[in-house]
């Protein structure tokens, strides 16, 4: 097929033979299936921040450092070049997420390079080595619903040790090959401790998964990981190797507002007092 004019200048630099065919179009990129020596791969495609229909960026990027001050400066005054610094910002956000939960074994596309608004990957693949399908075109008996929403959920935990949040995970950004659910487009992966959406954002991305893979075991509909995994992660007992149970008991007891005030009433009495007592042996 004719070469999108975005992977040309891969094509000229020798990172890509051949464009094969277009794999998908999204809201975020083009997708395309490419050939680079004798390997198959894919090349994801940027869309600019116009064409995009990405909904509340800024909440994604709340938290991402600009090490550069004076992109920083540009980005926040919204100039030419500081949009121009914001995108690749947020292209080179997938980047090092995919690089990042790779080797914390998670798994995401081995990403190979990125260029000029195209990022160069792993061709995730079936049993057949056809391209793998999006999670909701797949169906599944109760008991392979049930085991492949738990390799999500040990997913997101990993993802969350490393302090990243995936921020818009559904059924439309997982694959499924013949190991089961591969997580993709991470562009909008936040960071989990400087975020204050981080949470909500964790919730979300459980609570789609869960609502997905409950239509085929219902029962997955009674579990909290997300409130158990984000618990662990706040008290600082999130670990990758962390068993996951997806129970989780809401703390219902109220303050008692009362009983603290007449603690603080009695300490503030005794302190009157001891005062008053040191008062009189000084007298």
């Amino acid at each position: 097929m004719k070469i999108p004019k975005q992977i040309q200048p891969l094509v000229d630099d020798g990172l890509v033979d051949e464009v094969i065919s277009r794999l998908m179009s999204g809201k975020e990129a083009d997708v395309y299936v490419v050939r680079c020596g004798d390997e198959i791969r894919c090349a994801k495609v940027y869309k600019d921040a116009v064409k995009r229909s990405f909904k509340k960026a800024v909440q994604y990027q709340e938290g991402r450092k600009v090490r550069n001050s004076r992109r920083g400066r540009a980005m926040e005054k919204g100039s030419k070049f500081g949009r121009q610094q914001q995108e690749e910002t947020w292209q080179n956000a997938e980047v090092d997420a995919l690089y990042l939960l790779a080797s914390a074994g998670v798994r995401v596309p081995q990403p190979y390079d990125c260029m000029n608004g195209v990022l160069l990957m792993e061709l995730i693949t079936d049993e057949e080595g056809d391209v793998a399908p999006r999670l909701n075109d797949v169906t599944m008996s109760a008991e392979q619903a049930i085991e492949d929403h738990m390799m999500v959920m040990h997913s997101v935990k990993k993802m969350l040790c490393a302090g990243l949040v995936h921020g818009d995970l559904s059924e439309f950004n997982v694959l499924v090959d013949a190991h089961g659910p591969v997580i993709i487009d991470l562009p909008q992966a936040v960071n989990a401790v400087a975020n204050n959406n981080a949470q909500a954002m964790l919730t979300r991305d459980v609570q789609n998964m869960t609502r997905y893979y409950a239509q085929f075991a219902p029962e997955l509909r009674n579990t909290h990981f997300e409130k158990e995994i984000w618990s662990l992660f706040e008290n600082g007992e999130l670990l990758p190797d962390t068993e996951l149970t997806g129970l989780f008991e809401e703390d219902t007891q109220a303050a008692d507002v009362d009983g603290v005030m007449l603690e603080i009433k009695a300490i503030l009495e005794e302190e009157q007092a001891r005062q008053l007592w040191l008062r009189e042996k000084d007298d």
